[in-house]
């Protein structure tokens, strides 16, 4: 069933809103802050990687190697760079993202991979198809539910029964900067109904991790262990068999 003129309005009306933040944060955000020379960005991403590997391999996922994986806001490949560290190939990773200039940069990175540029809510995959899909802090960026709702059940369109979705993304709101959401665990239940749904909380609050790491990573550690101090949830979300 298409969707009624006024959806498809608010849809649009999103995806070009969530385009023109794109465009503000790469004016705005200095060229390489994000990049892994930072001891912080190291921190990080160290910490992602290990709490979405423990729980892959803790529901027998791993390794990655024949299954077929698409990252929706794959921006320029970083993540899908990691899953062939974790033993996926080339010829089975996939990528979109609503930025054409990212996806250029991909392309330079990962030759072989299928990358497309365009709307995570109508992805290119068959249905029942893929066996992993994966989203890193994608989701906070929509703020209408209606869009967020379309997105998870693409993701789940595109999975084979049995198949996960891989997810990282903002359990708090960041006070400083309105054109993101956090998604909380009910909301993350609601958006996934009838999944199974593995939870943890994960990653030092932003601000303290940039003072801390770079003094004494062990401390920024041990911070890290208490629970509200915690500002993204890791999930693993299998569809029903």
């Amino acid at each position: 069933m298409n969707p009624t003129p006024q959806l498809g309005d608010r849809h649009a009306e999103e995806i070009s809103r969530i385009r023109t933040e794109y465009e503000r944060r790469s004016r705005d955000i200095p060229e390489g802050y994000y990049d892994l020379r930072h001891p912080v960005n190291q921190f990080f991403h160290q910490q992602t990687v290990r709490a979405c590997l423990g729980m892959l391999a803790v529901a027998g996922a791993m390794p990655l190697d024949g299954k077929r994986i698409a990252d929706v806001g794959c921006g320029s490949g970083s993540w899908l760079l990691e899953f062939l560290q974790w033993g996926a190939r080339v010829e089975d990773l996939a990528g979109v993202d609503l930025d054409s200039e990212k996806i250029r940069k991909a392309k330079l990175r990962l030759p072989g991979v299928s990358l497309t540029v365009g709307d995570a809510c109508s992805l290119p995959w068959p249905g029942n198809s893929l066996d992993l899909v994966s989203q890193f802090t994608v989701f906070t960026s929509i703020l209408d539910a209606g869009v967020k709702r379309s997105l998870a059940a693409e993701m789940m369109r595109v999975l084979k029964p049995g198949g996960y979705v891989l997810w990282y993304d903002f359990r708090v709101n960041n006070p400083r900067n309105p054109n993101v959401r956090r998604v909380s665990a009910p909301e993350l239940r609601t958006l996934f109904p009838g999944c199974a749904i593995s939870l943890r909380s994960v990653t030092l609050a932003p601000p303290l991790a940039r003072m801390l790491v770079p003094i004494s990573w062990i401390s920024a550690l041990m911070l890290e262990k208490i629970p509200l101090l915690r500002t993204h949830y890791a999930a693993l979300i299998q569809k029903p068999a």
